[in-house]
């Protein structure tokens, strides 16, 4: 059985219901296009289902190596300017998730939450550099026996609501759920310049699975 997130709850049984509606129109009309429309609209459920899964994933990977926050794709690895929690260069990983990927994110460390910022925003194509500006996000702030990371949530072109479960001061896990984004986002991980990282641009991530970085 598929685990999916509380917050696809209402999403999955909304688009259920109408699959059902549609698939009794077409029983009891007879009509290609009723059925044209039940068929489509199940399809569309089935990836409802599947968009909003929740699977469990191992951690415990220590607290040298750092993991995925995200499901995805590896769109860039740049140093930049992060003054908002790591007041100064970082190490900036972007994974973009299409409307395939599991949407869940996970922490990439052990650590403590000790910031968090919610950025109302656009939403263009979250694979854009500009969208790490410009777009609605959320960013957490982690304290680790290894230094700061910072985790930023960005939406996309669909996106609407990001979620953030945990407050400031709550101690975490690695590999632990940290939310989820609806509907086509990226993820960026922000870790001090001088870590190594273990991935490429266009290499595919798991989240809470695939090892990003290593400690210096």
């Amino acid at each position: 059985m598929i685990r999916t997130a509380p917050e696809g709850r209402w999403f999955i049984l909304g688009a259920w219901a109408i699959a059902l509606v549609l698939i009794v129109a077409a029983a009891r009309s007879g009509a290609l296009g009723w059925w044209i429309g039940a068929v489509v609209w199940t399809v569309l459920a089935i990836w409802v289902v599947a968009f909003f899964r929740d699977p469990e994933r191992p951690w415990a990977r220590g607290d040298r190596l750092v993991v995925s926050p995200a499901d995805g794709e590896v769109v860039s690895l740049l140093e930049v300017d992060e003054p908002a929690f790591l007041h100064g260069r970082a190490l900036r990983i972007s994974i973009f998730m299409n409307v395939f990927d599991c949407h869940v994110n996970r922490y990439p460390l052990d650590g403590r939450v000790a910031y968090r910022h919610y950025n109302p925003g656009q939403f263009g194509h979250a694979g854009a550099e500009k969208a790490s500006l410009s777009n609605e996000q959320a960013s957490v702030g982690l304290e680790t026996p290894r230094g700061k990371v910072l985790v930023r949530q960005i939406a996309g072109l669909v996106a609407r609501r990001i979620v953030t479960d945990h407050e400031v001061g709550t101690d975490v896990q690695q590999g632990e759920r940290m939310g989820m984004i609806r509907f086509g986002s990226r993820v960026d991980l922000f870790l001090p310049p001088g870590t190594r990282t273990l991935v490429q641009v266009g290499g595919k991530t798991r989240a809470g699975v695939t090892v990003v970085a290593e400690w210096s």
